[in-house]
């Protein structure tokens, strides 16, 4: 998949567990562990943006495309 998630990478910099932001995020523990682990097929803007606000970092500290080879 050329969209890489780095959600984890992020909340390691932050020292918050996927509980935490799970809480801080309003979304349920789930739906936060399928994103993370890049196995979403979308992800709403203001989903995006809570998690941005929480983690204070932008939407593209967590989204990366890269390219197949």
């Amino acid at each position: 998949m050329p969209i890489i998630v780095n959600l984890d990478v992020m909340m390691a910099r932050r020292k918050m567990s996927l509980n935490e932001l799970s809480e801080k995020v309003n979304l349920t523990l789930s739906n936060l562990s399928i994103l993370k682990t890049g196995k979403a097929k979308a992800v709403r803007f203001s989903t995006l943006e809570a998690i941005c606000k929480v983690l204070d970092c932008q939407p593209g500290d967590i989204l990366e495309f890269a390219t197949e080879e």
